[in-house]
């Protein structure tokens, strides 16, 4: 009986998951705000419906009560974070609330699976990030000078960037110099740092008047890659890069700046690889090697994708189901070969759903920059999506092996206290933004609409005073008594 019940639970995972998908997009063409608000609750229904049936799998697969109380807690804590943010933010996205929870409980469903002490920390460490970064919307409606702080947002990142070499705080793990470690806890402060370097180029490009202004604000960026480069941290500076281009397109709409930066990223790939090849890019070339052909170095650098793409290749469509997979054989699964992990208990068709949603998340970031007015939130929102999204593609891409790997983590999903932070960070402050939109649509409705008020009236009154001096009426608007009536 319970083998019954999980391979239905298999497939209904697939279904739930396919709608909430195609619920992702809907919302997007929703013309009215209830035809929103009704499918952002049906989204709630697949959520819970998914991690319940996650959870039951594991269950049934193990015996273990453990995994009823973790249900119970992960339950409730998303109830009250869905609850509470809407309380203090009634004007906030639905649909973000929405992709946040489904990926985070699609994580500790992932971790509870693979590693329960992962799982746990994960669990306690976020749902504490969770509640903290809620904070963040009433701090930033607080703030009104946030895009006059370039100076700070610079030096501040540049030298939170230099903590990791700092002599017993930081640490080199997989070839790269890119932790630190406080009281047991690992932190890679390139995370936070890309927060504060899409405030800093934002808050830049507001500032420029001139090219002389971009020029310097270029130079300040190519900083905080220099440094990451130093730090053998090149996701990083993929994801600094791409987001740094794409904001200044935005800014400027002149494409000799999206073109010449892809190009300079061009040459610079191929001048660093015949002037460091031997020293940073050391490790780089490891993975390009193992890349273009894993097989021929699956017993060492190779290894690692190999698995990956046996585990992927394994699931199918449909997956193995939670818990008869063998993902724990690729090295460093929790947290960046994870999506591997789903593929093949889950199914490439949660996978795909699950690049789906992530699009989801992108464009309803995107659709708030488009709409801001306000030039520096505009840009920051916009860095943002395009950020998150890098990130993405960068995980998703190495794992599938459409790209070299690049050592990034699959947000809000991949084990890890620093990706999750200040994704949660980015998604907040998005919200504050997506809140100050809302508040000036309302306020300009109300002003279209009594503009639309007083024109009515107006065309009344004429209406009236053309009626008072027309032939056959008198003053008053009526026919006057006529002989013979």
């Amino acid at each position: 009986m319970s083998l019954l019940i999980c391979a239905i639970s298999k497939y209904l995972i697939l279904i739930f998951m396919a709608i909430f998908t195609a619920r992702c997009f809907l919302y997007f063409t929703a013309k009215t705000h209830e035809k929103r608000k009704h499918i952002a609750n049906f989204q709630v229904v697949d959520i819970f419906a998914i991690h319940f049936l996650c959870h039951l799998t594991m269950y049934l697969n193990t015996r273990e009560t453990q995994v009823i109380w973790y249900y119970l807690v992960e339950l409730v804590i998303s109830i009250l974070y869905m609850v509470l943010f809407r309380i203090f933010y009634p004007e906030a996205s639905r649909l973000i609330i929405n992709i946040i929870t489904l990926l985070m409980l699609t994580g500790y469903s992932m971790l509870t699976r693979l590693d329960r002490d992962m799982a746990v920390k994960q669990f306690i460490l976020a749902s504490i990030a969770l509640f903290l970064t809620s904070l963040i919307p009433y701090v930033m409606g607080k703030l009104k000078t946030m895009k006059n702080w370039t100076v700070l947002y610079g030096i501040a990142g540049i030298l939170f960037l230099l903590t990791v070499f700092i002599p017993g705080l930081g640490q080199n793990i997989y070839g790269a110099q890119n932790w630190i470690f406080i009281g047991g806890i690992s932190i890679q402060p390139m995370e936070l740092v890309k927060i504060i370097f899409v405030l800093f180029v934002a808050s830049g490009l507001v500032k420029a008047k001139t090219l002389k202004d971009i020029i310097i604000n270029a130079v300040i960026s190519v900083i905080f890659m220099g440094v990451l480069a130093v730090e053998k941290d090149f996701g990083a500076i993929t994801i600094f890069y791409i987001t740094y281009i794409t904001m200044v397109y935005l800014a400027t709409s002149r494409p000799i700046f999206l073109f010449g930066g892809i190009a300079l990223a061009v040459g610079a790939v191929i001048l660093g690889y015949f002037i460091f090849k031997d020293t940073l890019f050391a490790h780089i070339i490891i993975r390009v090697e193992a890349w273009k052909d894993p097989w021929a170095y699956q017993d060492t650098g190779g290894y690692q994708l190999s698995e990956s793409l046996f585990s992927i290749g394994t699931g199918g469509f449909t997956g193995v189901g939670l818990g008869n997979g063998r993902p724990y054989l690729i090295p460093v699964v929790t947290s960046d070969f994870i999506f591997s992990a789903i593929c093949e208990e889950l199914g490439s068709i949660f996978g795909l759903c699950l690049i789906l949603v992530y699009i989801s998340g992108f464009i309803a970031m995107a659709n708030v920059a488009t709409k801001c007015n306000q030039p520096f939130y505009k840009y920051m929102t916009f860095g943002f999506a395009i950020s998150f999204i890098t990130q993405v593609m960068l995980n998703i891409g190495g794992v599938t092996r459409f790209i070299p790997s690049t050592g990034v983590t699959l947000p809000l999903i991949s084990y890890g206290l620093s990706s999750i932070f200040c994704t949660l960070i980015m998604f907040s402050m998005v919200q504050y933004i997506y809140v100050l939109v809302s508040r000036e649509g309302e306020q300009q409705n109300e002003e279209e609409r009594a503009l639309r008020a007083a024109a009515r009236a107006a065309a009344a009154l004429q209406q009236r005073s053309d009626s008072a001096f027309s032939p056959g009426y008198s003053e008053y608007g009526e026919a006057p008594y006529q002989e013979g009536q």
